[in-house]
């Protein structure tokens, strides 16, 4: 096949959020870029907005088995496999970590560790990211927010009349809601109509601030980036020293060949990062490959969920986009709680036959209509802090294990009871909880961890490995702590500083 005859600059193995943001920053730069994805462009087609399909048929949810390391029970990640990654599924919420989240932070059940890395550090990078994902916001909403160099690139999303009202309620109330910052094509003339269909499914205008649109597609324009889709990255290859890596093994369409190149990145997701390190063990690294401080599939964190449906029964919420609202003040040590508790954001509107027939399946179909509704809907987010049982491991055919044993559920219980007590203020009366299971891994991080140490991480601060000289890992699997915030600007941020920093190399 011609590709396997050609030799790149760089190839980047995934196309989301890391590795789309990477090959978008290193278009210009006359390196020779491929771009590796294992799935194809998402299709847009009238299923994109049909929620039984979504929702209860999971059409874009790939037939895959991972399996659960505790119990042994096999089931269906919740990962996608497109260009642009999982960003063609998720809600574009776009907010910055805070300053503290780079800082060892006490939690009740143990330490969030620093960063390697500051948040001034990450802060120049946070801006352009903003700009390419199209985010628009509010600085100084909430008294959380870190400083920032630059305003927001688009305004935030005004509040449709029942989210309005509901934060008028809640700053009665004391509390500090503030406008998610999100990224869609809201601009004057742009794509997005402000459907309901955005939080949990893929947009048929491509409207979404997701990885595809906003740096695959404008990357391909650039005669140095190719792309090759439905390619499955299987191993990388390193020399005899085990110092450089000297190709990754692929299939595509059956055919298996090598691809080479003079620096290569993973970007497949935490749990497919590790995994294709711990597939490409070796004589030079028996362990799997930059393995040698045991760290590679460690830490596996995927944030500690629940969903939070809220009903008024005396007001109707008529709005259609939905997700513009969050509050913070449970997010750091204060006067509601001496650790910190987590993140509050409104979910994409909720619609009777979708979410809440699949989460309760016991309702009437009327009682489910009247939920909907009269309901505003709510994220519940805490930070799962890190554990080095928690991790990622291959069985000898190669299946993918996962162990998930959540750590800051206390936490997470108090801001359960804390949201509830602080809708009750402004007339709430009815709440259906959910905690999300293992099959939920949207926020997974931590598995390739960077630090300043070798003998505790993976990966230098610049998302090196430090014993692959070529090799780099640009996904959430960097992160030493997974914070109680969206991942998304985070990762783009941090794939912004390597392309700088590849550059100059």
């Amino acid at each position: 096949m011609e590709e396997a005859s050609r030799s790149y600059d760089c190839i980047i193995v995934g196309s989301g959020a890391g590795g789309g943001t990477l090959a978008y920053a290193l278009r210009d730069s006359g390196a020779r870029i491929l771009l590796i994805e294992r799935g194809d462009f998402l299709p847009q087609e009238p299923e994109n907005w049909d929620e039984t399909a979504v929702i209860g048929h999971r059409r874009y949810q790939p037939d895959e088995i991972w399996f659960d390391a505790d119990s042994g029970r096999s089931f269906r990640p919740g990962v996608y496999y497109f260009v642009g990654g999982c960003t063609k599924m998720y809600g574009a919420a776009f907010p910055r970590f805070r300053r503290e989240d780079f800082q060892a932070l006490e939690h009740e059940e143990g330490t969030s560790p620093a960063w390697p890395i500051s948040y001034q550090d990450l802060e120049p990078y946070y801006a352009a990211a903003e700009r390419i994902y199209l985010v628009h916001g509010q600085a100084g909403e909430d008294p959380t927010d870190p400083p920032r160099s630059s305003p927001y690139p688009f305004p935030a999303l005004p509040h449709e009349p029942y989210m309005a009202d509901l934060a008028e309620r809640l700053r009665q109330q004391g509390f500090h809601p503030f406008s998610l910052p999100i990224g869609v094509d809201a601009r004057e003339g742009g794509r997005c109509i402000r459907c309901f269909t955005c939080d949990g499914f893929p947009c048929k205008l491509l409207a979404k601030g997701d990885a595809d649109v906003c740096c695959v597609r404008p990357a391909l324009a650039s005669s140095n980036v190719r792309l090759m889709t439905r390619t499955l990255a299987r191993r990388l290859l390193t020399d005899a020293s085990g110092r450089r890596v000297v190709g990754v093994e692929v299939e595509r369409d059956g055919v298996v060949m090598t691809l080479r190149a003079d620096v290569y990145v993973v970007s497949c997701g935490a749990v497919n990062s590790a995994a294709l390190l711990l597939r490409s063990a070796n004589e030079a690294h028996p362990n799997g490959l930059a393995n040698a401080s045991d760290q590679v599939g460690r830490n596996y964190m995927a944030h500690i969920n629940s969903t939070l449906i809220a009903v008024d029964p005396s007001r109707e919420n008529g709005d259609t986009f939905h997700k513009t609202l969050a509050v913070n003040d449970f997010y750091l040590p204060n006067a509601h709680s001496a650790y910190p508790m987590g993140n509050l954001q409104i979910m994409g509107k909720i619609q009777a036959g979708g979410y809440i027939a699949a989460s309760q399946p016991h309702l009437s179909q009327d009682e489910r209509r009247r939920m909907a509704r009269h309901s505003s809907d709510w994220w519940i987010m805490s930070e799962d802090l890190p554990d080095p049982e928690n991790r990622v491991t291959l069985s000898s055919d190669g299946s993918i294990f996962v162990r998930r044993r959540f750590k800051n559920q206390t936490a997470h219980r108090r801001l359960v009871r804390a949201a509830e007590q602080m809708l009750r203020s402004v007339g709430y009366r009815e709440f259906i909880h959910q905690l999300m299971p293992i099959e939920t891994n949207s926020h997974q991080c931590g598995t390739v961890r960077f630090g300043d140490d070798p003998a505790t991480s993976v990966l230098d601060p610049f998302c090196k490995a430090w014993e692959v000289d070529n090799l780099y890992v640009v996904d959430a699997s960097f992160f030493p702590s997974s914070a109680a915030m969206n991942p998304c600007l985070t990762i783009a941020a941090q794939a912004l500083r390597v392309a700088e920093h590849l550059m100059r190399r």
